[in-house]
């Protein structure tokens, strides 16, 4: 499945878990680094009004379907993909993390919420070493100073596997920057993904992902700032259906 947005374009080329899996195993072997992004229909409002934000998600390695908007877009486009949330990517890389022996930060939200997931990540996972947590200040520029430094913490620790937690734009820009800086890393952006893990966010029940129903929940949490969000999704939905469908026999 693939999105335009002027002369950058976004794949969604991982369209299975064994997929995804297989290839950051590979790069974890062979030392690789790499970026992953979860695209979903909110990304897709963002990157057709941020030409930055569309270049950075270009230049990444690995994208998935977070959001079942965006596998009913590959259906219609007889392209299809799996459901991949970022927030259910978490366990099982860091499994794979342990597995290949390969060292793991956690980066954004905030440093209590980041020591909770450690905690939680480590005791479910035998093996797995998180060896650096850091909760950036707020205001943080992926293309700073304070940015530059972490990515070469990143890569003097000889990091493998980094969880990026900082939301859609700012992840994936600093996931691309380190392409460049620290390019053994694999970096994982999961907004909410560790919040989840220690409590901080809640995330919605079993019952509802399995209906389709957690952006109502979400929305019901916080309506205020995502019920303008979920409107400005529905009305880009219709133009993406058409291309789509434009996709097919392509």
């Amino acid at each position: 499945m693939e999105f335009s947005f002027g002369e950058d374009k976004v794949t969604v080329n991982m369209p299975t878990r064994d997929a995804l899996m297989g290839e950051v195993g590979r790069r974890f072997r062979a030392g690789e680094g790499f970026a992953l992004a979860t695209i979903n229909l909110d990304h897709l409002v963002k990157l057709g009004s941020d030409p930055v934000f569309a270049r950075a998600y270009a230049g990444q390695d690995l994208v998935v379907a977070d959001g079942r908007p965006i596998v009913a877009l590959a259906r219609l486009a007889q392209r299809p993909v799996e459901l991949m949330p970022g927030s259910d990517l978490v366990r099982p890389l860091c499994a794979l993390a342990a597995a290949e022996r390969v060292p793991v930060a956690l980066v954004g939200s905030s440093e209590v919420a980041l020591g909770d997931a450690k905690r939680v990540l480590e005791a479910e996972t035998p093996g797995l070493e998180i060896t650096w947590t850091h909760a950036p200040e707020y205001g943080f520029d992926p293309e700073g100073a304070a940015a530059e430094a972490i990515l070469k913490e990143l890569a003097t620790r000889r990091i493998g596997l980094c969880f990026l937690a900082l939301g859609a734009p700012r992840q994936e820009r600093l996931a691309l920057r380190g392409r460049a800086l620290a390019p053994g890393v694999g970096f994982a952006s999961v907004g909410a993904g560790l919040d989840f893990l220690g409590g901080h966010q809640r995330r919605a029940p079993l019952w509802m992902r399995k209906l389709a129903l957690e952006w109502l929940w979400r929305m019901l949490t916080d309506p205020l700032r995502l019920a303008p969000r979920y409107a400005r999704c529905a009305a880009i939905l219709p133009g993406h259906m058409v291309r789509a469908l434009r996709l097919r026999g392509r």
